[in-house]
């Protein structure tokens, strides 16, 4: 099984953005995916159960070994950074070209685990064109995995307004697919003391670019030069709503007064 696992911005701390309109990650303080955390327990359960191999994998800057080492931490067996300068301020085109051709040099796989999407793009684009790009299967939104006596797949994904169940014609084994997990999907367990020691100790390759793709006028489809999105403009939205403002002093008779109060002026500053 291959786990993606993003590095993103932690949503509750500032988060720098560069010149360019992308992330500044080296402002930003970096935590897993959060959706991705469940994609990894949905493989972890699958090889508790049945055993098998997990091998998580993730783009990014050379700060992203401490993701592949969290996950480590939490049971996948080994990890593979993708980590180049040519890669950098790939879109959604672009990461999937990566990650399909790092799929491929990995090889064989029954599943390709990934969440759902990821907060700080919340395109939810890179698993689908993922399993395009590869030509394979693809079941996206999944809650739960249960497997039948003849080893293939039922699925329960969410749509709107309930839940479908989707069941693969042929045997895991025969047909590799990649399954996007949800937030819904079961609890991501807790790290354990033997899988930091083993995340420490582990050696986590690097390959760039030319480790991936030898053919050099294919270089041109990775990070900016091979996405065709460009951010104009990053700014604030304005929700157009009057700033709060929370009375906490005072007796009821005093908070009343002062509301009446701050409700004159607004009224007369609007006139």
């Amino acid at each position: 099984m291959i786990v993606l696992v993003k590095q993103v911005p932690d949503p509750s701390k500032k988060v720098g953005m560069t010149e360019q309109g992308t992330v500044d990650r080296t402002k930003s303080l970096p935590i897993m995916n959060p959706f991705d955390a469940f994609a990894l327990e949905a493989a972890l359960s699958i090889k508790d159960k049945y055993g098998g191999k997990i091998t998580v994998l993730s783009m990014g800057p050379p700060k992203a070994d401490e993701v592949l080492r969290e996950a480590i931490t939490l049971g996948a067996d080994e990890g593979v950074l993708l980590s180049d300068r040519k890669m950098a301020a790939s879109d959604t085109l672009a990461t999937a070209f990566t990650l399909s051709k790092a799929i491929e040099k990995i090889g064989d796989f029954s599943f390709i685990f990934c969440g759902m999407q990821a907060i700080d793009g919340d395109t939810a684009q890179v698993g689908p064109q993922i399993a395009e790009r590869l030509n394979i299967p693809q079941v996206t939104f999944v809650e739960e995995i249960n497997f039948n006596e003849d080893m293939t797949a039922t699925f329960k994904r969410v749509i709107e307004g309930g839940h479908e169940i989707v069941k693969s014609n042929l045997p895991i084994t025969e047909c590799p697919m990649l399954i996007t997990i949800t937030n819904t999907a079961k609890k991501p367990r807790l790290p354990k003391i033997t899988g930091k020691f083993k995340a420490k100790k582990a050696k986590i390759p690097v390959w760039g670019v030319k480790d991936i793709e030898p053919d050099e006028n294919q270089h041109d489809k990775f990070g900016m030069s091979g996405s065709p999105t460009r951010v104009k403009k990053i700014e604030r939205p304005n929700s157009g709503k009057e700033p709060c403002r929370v009375m906490e002093d005072g007796n009821v008779e005093e908070k009343i007064e002062s509301l009446m109060e701050h409700s004159k002026i607004n009224s007369l500053s609007t006139d």
